[in-house]
């Protein structure tokens, strides 16, 4: 009888420790963006990315130290808000996880930040794009597109030098990346020598822009700059076709279907949106990317970033053979791989040594690509 409970006793241990063994070769990768909303489109394409690649990861058969790693997602929605962002970066920090891609909003990045900085955990943001994120002097913030410095500058010179206006209003909507899209667009106009005749604010809720751009429309604006997102980018531009506005509408982040559903299809036409990265098709691995990505649905808009940015994590746990947050971060800065959207290779502030910046039209009722320009 004490033989067997013996027996016993050493098959548990054996189980136990087999399954502390496997848990030890888990790697959770958190992933937080706005999955319920009027961006929800959005942040889901973000996460079937950032599932391709752990589906990749886990088909590669990774090892680190030696042993078999299994990489596992932990999606949270953060609704593109602020404070429900910051709960679910404590979330992680609580749950232990390895590594997060998020979140997708600059407003809700930002504040979010902070406690993976606290909690010394990397995170890999796909498209957040205000400037500050990563001059917080925070070593665990990155990003894997390029920020609003470089939008704002080719916005600027496709006002000026490609079109050549001279009277210019800027509307944001007061959001972390709205508002901090169009100060770098007012900033890079007067360095210029561009009058900006005027600059309206909205909010990220508003639905009626009539007073605004009848304001606009009294002080002969040849173009409108508008930092938000398409949910108001769209009924404003309806809006200035229904006040007799022929003016063209500029903006960045607005190259989805919805905003041309949104405005409609004649007063969207002409529509102009400047996005950080390039087309997907054109991206170095874009169309393979895209082909092999069906199995999640179709691509929107940043499946493509999101996977780098998953990589990112993976490639430096590869790199410093840990995947202890603590012990893999420093690798984030010595990293250099030929994403789907670029090398990724980040400098000292976390941000990509280059980026591109791509402008959209709307032409015949959907966005096409016109240009791209590659900044350092």
């Amino acid at each position: 009888m004490k033989f067997a409970i013996r027996n016993l006793v050493l098959a548990g241990c054996s189980a136990a420790s087999a399954a502390a063994a496997f848990a030890d070769q888990t790697v959770t990768i958190g992933y937080s963006g706005p999955l319920t909303g009027q961006v929800a489109h959005i942040g889901k394409d973000a996460e079937n990315g950032v599932k391709f690649a752990i589906d990749d990861a886990n088909a590669a058969a990774i090892k680190i130290k030696g042993n078999p790693v299994h990489f596992v997602l932990l999606s949270e929605d953060d609704a593109a808000d602020p404070k429900t962002a910051v709960a679910v970066a404590q979330k992680f920090a609580d749950a232990k996880v390895n590594g997060v891609v998020g979140h997708l909003t600059s407003g809700a990045t930002i504040p979010a930040s902070k406690n993976y900085s606290d909690a010394g955990i990397p995170e890999v943001s796909p498209s957040a794009t205000n400037p500050m994120l990563t001059r917080q002097g925070f070593a665990t913030a990155f990003r894997v597109i390029g920020d609003d410095s470089y939008v704002g500058r080719v916005v600027a010179q496709y006002l000026t030098r490609t079109k050549g206006f001279t009277r210019i209003a800027v509307v944001d909507d007061r959001t972390s990346y709205g508002q901090g899209l169009a100060d770098v667009v007012v900033n890079e106009l007067k360095a210029s020598g561009v009058d900006v005749v005027d600059r309206e604010f909205v909010t990220d809720k508003s639905i009626d822009f009539r007073s605004v751009l009848t304001t606009i429309k009294s002080k002969g604006a040849q173009a409108i700059f508008y930092g938000g997102v398409h949910a108001q980018a769209g009924p404003l531009r309806k809006q200035m076709t229904g006040l007799g506005m022929k003016i063209p509408l500029i903006g960045s982040a607005i190259e989805t279907e919805k905003f041309v559903e949104l405005a409609g299809v004649g007063a969207a036409e002409g529509t102009v949106s400047a996005e950080s990265g390039q087309p997907l098709d054109t991206m170095p691995k874009g169309k393979t990317f895209e082909q092999k990505f069906k199995k999640y649905g179709s691509v929107a808009l940043y499946a493509p970033y999101s996977y780098d940015a998953t990589w990112a994590l993976i490639n430096a746990m590869k790199l410093a053979d840990s995947t202890v947050p603590a012990e893999y971060l420093p690798a984030m800065k010595r990293i250099g791989f030929d994403g789907v959207t670029g090398r990724i290779a980040f400098d000292s502030k976390g941000d990509l040594r280059s980026a591109n910046v791509t402008l959209y039209e709307v032409k015949n009722g959907k966005y096409v690509p016109d240009t791209t320009v590659s900044l350092k």
